[in-house]
């Protein structure tokens, strides 16, 4: 499975009709369709397609056609996702109609290049499940910590400076939280 870190934009144009389309993290999705509906009042619709991973690691699927003829826009874009196995992440395609009607096998077409093309732009990464572990170290060993967490790759770290000992709470993969503990109890 992939995923990806920043959102990508690409425009694709097929029968004069532009299609803009926005790869996200699924952190960023919320409230995004709103945003871009106001961005591009002149926009016919902002169809949308996401795919995450709920707390129990169950794969959650929506999509939408927004007022496009049903399943002619946020489907095939769902089935794009789902055939490059894209995780925890949604795209957003703003249509711009050209004057040229496409067809409900020529729009779903038309989506699912959109989103093609974006996919070929975007940083694609390998998916991991990142999971919080939490410790307690005493202040002389801060430098000692932060570099065993640079060694095992770790880079989503907080701490908490209490009286007398520092607080870590780190996120990563399960593999590199527990090379994590091997290298530090040695």
């Amino acid at each position: 499975m992939h995923t990806v870190e920043a959102h990508t934009v690409i425009a694709t144009e097929v029968n004069r009709s532009k299609f803009i389309a926005h790869l996200v993290p699924i952190a960023d999705y919320e409230g995004l369709q709103e945003k871009l509906k106001k961005e591009h009042p002149k926009a016919n619709h902002v169809v949308y397609a996401l795919r995450y991973l709920n707390a129990f690691d169950q794969v959650v699927e929506n999509s939408s056609d927004d007022g496009e003829p049903k399943g002619c826009a946020g489907v095939p874009a769902l089935n794009v996702m789902r055939g490059e196995a894209l995780i925890n992440c949604a795209v957003l395609i703003v249509r711009y109609f050209g004057g040229i009607k496409l067809g409900t096998g020529g729009m779903a077409r038309a989506y699912a290049l959109a989103v093609k093309e974006v996919l070929k732009v975007a940083d694609m990464i390998v998916y991991e499940k990142k999971i919080v572990y939490a410790f307690v170290t005493g202040y002389s060993t801060i430098d000692k910590t932060l570099h065993t967490l640079k060694q095992c790759g770790i880079v989503q770290i907080e701490r908490k400076f209490e009286t007398n000992q520092v607080d870590w709470k780190i996120r990563a993969s399960k593999e590199k939280i527990e090379q994590y503990k091997k290298r530090s109890s040695s």
